[in-house]
């Protein structure tokens, strides 16, 4: 099924699904995959290992000719090269995250580029149109991976920005098929990010007991850290996080050895984030299969929607 919406037309993909930018996940192998399956796939910054990043966007070159883009986690990207860079590679579209948006945008988009930044608040989001980006990608607090403290619900949070705004919204919280898909549809988004949902797929590079772990988790297995301090996390439950629920101030020392969570399997090696969505993920999929269902499972809801309508 095909949709056309301002998202779709923006970044020139057939279905408007976009991958999040997941520190150390979201690189060639996994990112091609979502854009060849006709969704947008991103580059991560957040994982601050830029030489890897950059011989990561070359990859993928040779892995698609469709569009992809990249992230600049401000927070973690300290070479203000970045910009020139994603430029230089032919990069289109560019999500910005973790700091203040005007700090790219105007570069970014006097290089012609499309630039969307992250957003977990209103006043967040209103000081993003001012500062001139396309796009705005709206993060609810159930989503996994960094959060703002002061976490708010997508379906709070989406609705409010969407009365206040009229630049194209991407719905990033829970997002994993078609109904979730069409939920934030209906609450005014025009396109949806996911990510827990890509953790767990076939193409993604994490090691397969991550992978299980997010298959085998409820609905009430992500704690949230840093309820008092920043940045706040919501993360898989283990044992480490369960001892770091209720600390003030987790610092990213308690991040230990990252790469032997990530493709070691050591899941207390590390803190595994990852969204409440986890509870509804059953098994791995392909990305091809997990963005053909979500667009079937989509279109299935509006017909149901429709034909209640009529009734």
């Amino acid at each position: 099924m095909a949709v056309a919406t301002r998202i779709t037309e923006m970044l020139g993909i057939e279905v408007p699904i976009i991958q999040a930018p997941m520190g150390w996940i979201a690189r060639s192998q996994l990112a091609s995959a979502v854009s060849n399956a006709g969704g947008m796939g991103i580059i991560e910054t957040s994982s601050g290992e830029l030489d890897a990043v950059k011989l990561e966007i070359e990859k993928m070159r040779d892995l698609t000719d469709r569009p992809f883009g990249v992230n600049i986690a401000q927070a973690f990207v300290r070479d203000p090269g970045i910009v020139d860079f994603v430029v230089e590679r032919g990069v289109s579209f560019v999500t910005t995250s973790a700091g203040d948006p005007t700090r790219y945008t105007g570069a970014l988009k006097a290089a012609g580029l499309t630039v969307f930044h992250v957003v977990p608040t209103l006043h967040a989001a209103l000081k993003a149109v001012e500062a001139g980006v396309d796009g705005l990608v709206v993060e609810g607090g159930e989503g996994g991976g960094f959060k703002n403290p002061r976490d708010v619900a997508l379906m709070v949070l989406l609705p409010l920005v969407a009365s206040a705004v009229d630049l194209p919204l991407i719905g990033a919280g829970g997002i994993v098929d078609g109904p979730s898909m069409a939920g934030a549809f209906a609450l005014g988004a025009e396109g949806v990010q996911m990510g827990t949902r890509m953790v767990a797929a076939a193409e993604s590079p994490v090691h397969d007991n991550w992978k299980q772990a997010i298959c085998n988790a409820a609905e009430t297995d992500t704690v949230f850290l840093n309820r008092f301090s920043r940045p706040g996390l919501r993360a898989l439950r283990t044992e480490r996080t369960t001892r770091l629920e209720h600390e003030d101030n987790v610092t990213m020392a308690e991040f230990g050895t990252v790469k032997d969570l990530y493709f070691g399997g050591d899941l207390e090696a590390s803190i595994a984030l990852g969204g409440q969505v986890m509870g509804r993920i059953t098994e791995v999929l392909p990305v091809a299969q997990i963005l053909a269902e979500t667009m079937a499972g989509f279109e299935a809801t509006l017909d149901r929607l429709t034909a209640l309508r009529r009734a």
